[in-house]
């Protein structure tokens, strides 16, 4: 195998003159506001993804329908989003970055409204599948819409804000789901999620411009009968021969199968345990997990940055991508395993009341986002040229992963209790 293949890219500190050219043109504010705009659009997309774990009871009894055929369309909704870059991507290639992005908007609000009048359960998972289909494109776009306009020195913290939004979605879906649950009818929800995306579509079309794609190859594709070739997925799978992009891309998935593990377990484990009778407490459960995203999120990218730096200090100007996983090992090996086991184990022999889950669930939360933070910008520096590429698997692995997780979690844990099931979602990194 060709010795590039075998040994992690070597990136000298000028090698990104033309992110560093194109950040140029746009203020400090423009940035802010195109951060925000990528931000909510992952926010308003992952939203649904885990807003409905506390009203699948009451879904399932509109549609006279199981909480099993609800769970596997969950996880398919996870798999239309891992697979939705190989959609988006090509199009983007005909169109240009800005276009596609704006017309993926406009897809997932149509979708969420026809969810939101979902007659039956086929329309219902139907338009939650076309939802999907549009969701890691806003993902694998901001996050190369942010490698394009920030130079590396930056790019953790820039990514940090964006991870914001990735991350306060699946906290913030459940807790709100609960309190709709509640007072309401769950297809408010996807009301909400509806307006949220009419929000995302009007300040994209005002705030984001065309920004320059340093590894669109050749500029724009010419639409013709061969050019439908775009749309294989090879090129993108290709980055997987990489040992350093395949090893972080199964990285993230194994803490993608925890997160979503955590996220759709809480009503099964809380309520019965607690006996609490509504939705609503074990929604306001998921802030412990939420906050503890946003607090990951936004540390980890300080982190990450701080580590890239010292790096190029100590190497006289030389910037190894590398550097900045060194930021989230202690997180990975150390707080994830702690926080989980305790988490698992405190529910599993009832001790500590319900404070010492809200406690380690908020650890767990924090410990997967300071080990994301790095795992995700890394995926972002590693081969510069084929950027977009790179982070489009990332998101394939990490969300069939989160399926999987999904699916399977509720199951695991009915069979072999929360402990032991803690003691499986933490083996693989270790």
């Amino acid at each position: 195998m060709d010795q590039e293949l075998l040994s992690a890219p070597k990136i000298p500190n000028h090698t990104e003159n033309d992110t560093v050219k194109a950040g140029e043109l746009y203020s400090p504010w423009r940035k802010v506001l195109i951060v925000f705009v990528a931000s909510w659009m992952t926010l308003t997309m992952t939203f649904s993804s885990t807003a409905i774990f506390p009203a699948t009871i009451e879904i399932a009894g509109e549609f006279s329908t199981t909480l099993g055929i609800l769970n596997a369309s969950n996880a398919m909704v996870f798999i239309a989003m891992g697979l939705s870059s190989f959609i988006w991507v090509p199009i983007s290639q005909f169109t240009g970055r800005k276009l596609s992005y704006d017309a993926a908007i406009l897809a997932l609000f149509a979708s969420t409204l026809g969810t939101a009048c979902a007659p039956n359960i086929r329309v219902f998972i139907a338009t939650r599948l076309l939802a999907g289909l549009t969701g890691t494109y806003f993902m694998v776009a901001g996050q190369t819409m942010l490698a394009d306009i920030y130079k590396p020195t930056q790019r953790g913290t820039a990514t940090a804000f964006f991870m914001v939004g990735t991350v306060c979605g699946p906290a913030v879906g459940p807790c709100v789901g609960g309190i709709v649950v509640a007072l309401a009818n769950w297809r408010v929800i996807f009301w909400i999620q509806a307006a949220m995306a009419g929000l995302g579509l009007a300040t994209s079309l005002i705030f984001v411009p065309s920004i320059e794609q340093s590894d669109q190859r050749g500029g724009k594709t010419p639409f013709s009968i061969n050019a439908i070739k775009t749309f294989t997925p090879l090129p993108v799978l290709k980055a997987l021969v990489y040992p350093n992009v395949f090893l972080v891309d199964l990285s993230c998935a194994f803490l993608s199968y925890f997160q979503y593990s955590l996220l759709a377990s809480p009503r099964h484990l809380i309520n019965p345990r607690f006996h609490l009778t509504t939705p609503l407490v074990s929604g306001l459960f998921y802030l412990a997990p939420g906050t503890g995203f946003v607090v990951g999120a936004l540390l980890g990218g300080r982190l990450s940055d701080r580590a890239v730096i010292r790096g190029i200090e100590k190497r006289n100007g030389l910037r190894l991508p590398q550097d900045r996983l060194n930021s989230g090992l202690w997180s990975f090996f150390l707080m994830i395993p702690a926080s989980t086991l305790l988490y698992g184990w405190c529910l599993e022999l009832s001790f500590g009341g319900l404070a010492l889950p809200i406690v380690s669930a908020f650890f767990c939360g924090l410990g997967l986002m300071l080990a994301f933070n790095s795992l995700n910008t890394y995926c972002a520096e590693v081969l510069p040229e084929q950027r977009t590429d790179v982070i489009t698997t990332k998101y394939l692995v990490q969300y069939a992963f989160g399926a999987g997780g999904t699916a399977s979690i509720i199951p695991l844990i009915d069979r072999i209790g929360i402990g032991l099931t803690s003691v499986i979602c933490i083996s693989p990194r270790l």
